[in-house]
């Protein structure tokens, strides 16, 4: 199994190649959604966070106010880091076992879509790692104009990310996504062929088909052994 990381930064156009895999076939663990889940009514990562941030973060419906936690975390990097350190645990499980599920499906490529891939250390777990790139300028153009807030907004949410020529460097793929979607596209499709290439031994060995080849072959050299002392 392949279990490839894609990451970026905050309008760098990840969620735009997200899709284009899942147009694909190929499946997509989304770390935003699973975040999301892990945030709902109820849940443990809900209890932890209204513990720390109080019922002033929460609707009328008892759901926490994303937006108004957004803005209070990205203001504040000590409450963005508490925020961290409270979900880190349940987002990790969360991907983990949608990871599983494909495993079991047999998927034999699996991209994981995560903002925070290396300020979670989940890079180690992942390969290649694609880094989705844009100039400093048109993300923060376009963050403006996707969220509609202004300039010191903007950039107080780009700055509580990890910054994305430095990403770069630890990129095994990089797609430039400051041009046309055409340009993105065409990136993408050469991307696509290097990511489904045929599996390594290394990959395979841990693919559910994978792992069923060595039982079998396990299993028939049991059974050659048997055999051959059986005549003995």
């Amino acid at each position: 199994m392949r279990v490839v990381g894609l990451t970026g930064g905050i309008a760098s156009g990840k969620s735009t190649i997200s899709n284009f895999f899942k147009s694909e076939g190929i499946p997509v663990v989304d770390a935003d959604i699973v975040a999301r889940n892990v945030l709902r009514k109820g849940t443990g990562g809900w209890k932890k966070v209204v513990a720390a941030f109080g019922d002033s973060i929460l609707l009328e419906n008892g759901e926490v106010d994303r937006a108004l936690l957004g803005q209070i975390v990205f203001a504040d990097p000590e409450k963005r880091q508490l925020l961290n350190r409270l979900l880190a645990p349940y987002i990790s499980s969360g991907i983990l076992w949608e990871v599983v599920k494909l495993w079991l499906k047999g998927s034999q490529v699996i991209i994981l879509d995560i903002p925070l891939l290396f300020e979670a250390k989940l890079d180690r777990f992942t390969k290649p790692i694609i880094v989705v790139w844009v100039d400093p300028n048109t993300q923060l153009q376009r963050l403006m104009t996707r969220d509609g807030i202004p300039e010191d907004q903007a950039k107080n949410r780009i700055n509580a990310q990890m910054a994305l020529h430095l990403k770069r460097t630890k990129a095994n793929i990089i797609i430039d996504n400051s041009g046309s979607l055409d340009e993105t596209r065409a990136q993408f499709e050469q991307v696509l062929k290097e990511v489904t290439s045929p599996l390594k031994w290394t990959e395979f060995i841990v693919s559910r088909n994978g792992v069923v080849s060595v039982i079998v072959s396990a299993a028939v050299g049991v059974l050659a052994v048997q055999k051959h002392f059986s005549r003995l």
